[in-house]
C-alpha cells in the first residue's frame, strides 16, 4: 500500500514538473492608456479677471474613472488635465498610487474658485492629498504648473465638454 502511493506521488510530482517547465510563459500586452480630449479649461485671475490658462481635458465623473485617474499613464503634455466632477460639493482626498507622472492636484469649490492646492505630488505615493475644505471639482495637471500659472486660492475656472 504504501509503495503505490509513493509511486503515485512520484509519478504526479514529474507530471507536475514536466509541465510547468514545458509551459511557455505568458506574456500579457495591454495597451497604453492615452488622452481624450473631451473639452477645455480655462483659468482666470480672480480680482482681475484676466486669463491664466486654457487647456483641453479629460473628465472623471464615474465611479470607476474616479478611482483610476490618471494612472498607469507614461506622460501628459502641458496642455493636458483631468477634470474630476463629484456629484456634491465635500472633502475629498487623493492618493498617486500607480500613477506614474508628478502631478499638481487642484482643488475646486462648486462656485469654480480654487479653494487649494497641492503641487508635485510624488508618483506611487500613498499618503493621503486631502481638498482640506469642500470641494465638487479636482483638476490634475502636470507638476510644476500651479507654480508657473502663480494659481492662489480664488482664481476661477470655467470648462465646457466637447
Amino acid at each position: 500500500m504504501f509503495g503505490k502511493a509513493l509511486i503515485f506521488i512520484l509519478v504526479i510530482g514529474l507530471f507536475w514538473g514536466f509541465s510547468c517547465k514545458d509551459a511557455p510563459k505568458k506574456v500579457i500586452k495591454t495597451e497604453p492608456v492615452v488622452f481624450k480630449k473631451e473639452g477645455e479649461l480655462t483659468i482666470k485671475k480672480q480680482k482681475v479677471d484676466t486669463l491664466i490658462t486654457s487647456f483641453d481635458i479629460e473628465f472623471s465623473e464615474t465611479e470607476y474613472e474616479t478611482q483610476t485617474g490618471l494612472m498607469y499613464r507614461k506622460s501628459m503634455d502641458t496642455n493636458q488635465g483631468m477634470l474630476f466632477i463629484f456629484p456634491d460639493e465635500r472633502m475629498h482626498s487623493f492618493y498617486m498610487k500607480n500613477t506614474e507622472i508628478p502631478l499638481d492636484l487642484i482643488f475646486i469649490k462648486g462656485d469654480s474658485t480654487i479653494a487649494s492646492f497641492h503641487e508635485n505630488a510624488a508618483p506611487y505615493s500613498e499618503t493621503g492629498l486631502s481638498s482640506q475644505v469642500p470641494v465638487k471639482y479636482v483638476l490634475e495637471v502636470n507638476a510644476g504648473l500651479a507654480e508657473k500659472w502663480q494659481l492662489e486660492v480664488g482664481d476661477k475656472i470655467d470648462f465646457k465638454k466637447d
